[in-house]
């Protein structure tokens, strides 16, 4: 089975081609902020409608922690603890799939979404 990942894994193309995107950076930032912004919007685009503003949702939120972090490597750090508390944190996925294998978990609740008409404020 080793042998197949090695033979997948040298056969496989790479999604990203680290060199061009760095010397886009190194080069160009704006062009390269607005190839990345490009690219993560097809990307969006290619997943399901009903998951697209929970991957917009999320992105402004990396566009954040990276906007606020002192420098790229601070923003790699609290990125990547991001991603670790969503994995093992509380409510991540390492403890959903712990109750779901004990057979404890229950799909969330269902609730009904009241439409509010807009007022009009004539003054």
């Amino acid at each position: 089975m080793p042998e197949l990942q090695t033979e997948q894994a040298q056969t496989r193309t790479p999604q990203v081609d680290f060199d061009n995107w760095s010397e886009l950076a190194r080069s160009d930032p704006e062009a390269f902020e607005a190839r990345r912004a490009e690219v993560i919007e097809q990307m969006i685009q290619s997943m399901p409608e009903h998951r697209q503003q929970r991957m917009r949702c999320l992105q402004w939120k990396i566009d954040q922690v990276r906007d606020r972090a002192a420098n790229p490597m601070a923003a790699c750090i609290k990125l990547s603890e991001m991603m670790w508390d969503s994995l093992v944190g509380p409510g991540g996925l390492r403890e959903v799939l712990e109750r779901v294998g004990q057979g404890e978990f229950e799909p969330p609740p269902k609730a009904s979404v009241l439409d509010f008409q807009p007022v009009s404020r004539d003054n």
